[in-house]
């Protein structure tokens, strides 16, 4: 047997040619889709030309986008230090702690954020006589205080889950070669496991945030004016569409800054990775 026949490749199947309908229902959609985007640009290039919906509403927007930075920066923070002792508490051997945190973690993962929130604003809030008596009404009266405090609790659940997957995701012979050095685990976790396991939750925290950010739309059903909420207020004395994609073209500029900054600080923190 020459070698040429013990060493037999199958050829690749002949290429597609002319036009099949996959392609021609890929290029519709496509064509679709862009004279749908032109469409919008051309709309809103009018609407401006005009000037009296962006001069009337443009203020109560900016009012409205300083809303939705500081619920969702506040309710991130607070989350980032409510899920390290539910961190803890899902890593923690004690099985009381342990399921305590995975109570915590699966109810807030499990139901929508928007029944959180109502649970908080119209259910916590009905019991008006009793926040009074602990001198907490001044909280819970206000929609906006409602609004951070569901979100803190259910945005602590997801960072709780990704810090973690984070620390566990480090192998286990970084601890014991810590602890061959002398290092305690308060010194190993500080200095060895946090810088590896930041790299690793880097993304996922930076999806969260985004999804926060997309979330934070809720609020406006609970009476806080916050993009959406001003978005709502516009449309329903102006009638105009527009109010809608200029909120859905702000939350696209804020997702996009966002996600370039956090590819830019992966690379800064992973150039040493980099060969």
């Amino acid at each position: 047997m020459s070698v040429s026949q013990a060493i037999a490749v199958d050829r690749p199947p002949p290429q597609a040619r002319g036009w099949p309908r996959a392609r021609i229902v890929g290029y519709a959609l496509v064509g679709m889709w862009i004279l749908f985007g032109l469409g919008i640009v051309a709309y809103l290039v009018h609407a401006w030309q005009g000037g009296t919906f962006f001069d009337r509403y443009a203020p109560a927007y900016l009012q409205g986008l300083g809303t939705t930075l500081a619920l969702v920066g506040i309710s991130m923070v607070t989350g980032a230090i409510l899920s390290l002792p539910v961190a803890y508490g899902r890593m923690s051997k004690n099985r009381i702690l342990s399921g305590l945190a995975y109570c915590y973690v699966y109810f807030f993962r499990g139901t929508p954020l928007l029944v959180q929130t109502y649970l908080v604003y119209y259910g916590v809030g009905s019991f008006r006589p009793e926040l009074q008596s602990v001198g907490l009404w001044w909280f819970f009266r206000e929609a906006f205080y409602c609004g951070v405090f569901a979100f803190s609790l259910n945005t602590a659940a997801y960072q709780a889950e990704i810090l973690r997957g984070a620390i566990e995701s480090v192998p286990r012979g970084q601890w014991e070669g810590a602890a061959s050095l002398g290092l305690h685990k308060l010194q190993t976790l500080r200095k060895v496991i946090l810088p590896q396991a930041i790299i690793v939750a880097l993304r996922p925290y930076g999806n969260e945030l985004v999804l926060m950010i997309k979330a934070s739309a809720i609020v406006a059903i609970i009476t806080v004016y916050d993009l959406m909420g001003n978005a709502k207020l516009a449309y329903a004395n102006s009638f105009d569409i527009q109010a809608y994609i200029w909120v859905a073209i702000v939350y696209l500029v804020m997702v996009e800054i966002l996600r370039h900054g956090v590819e830019w600080i992966e690379r800064r923190i992973t150039i040493h990775l980099k060969r």
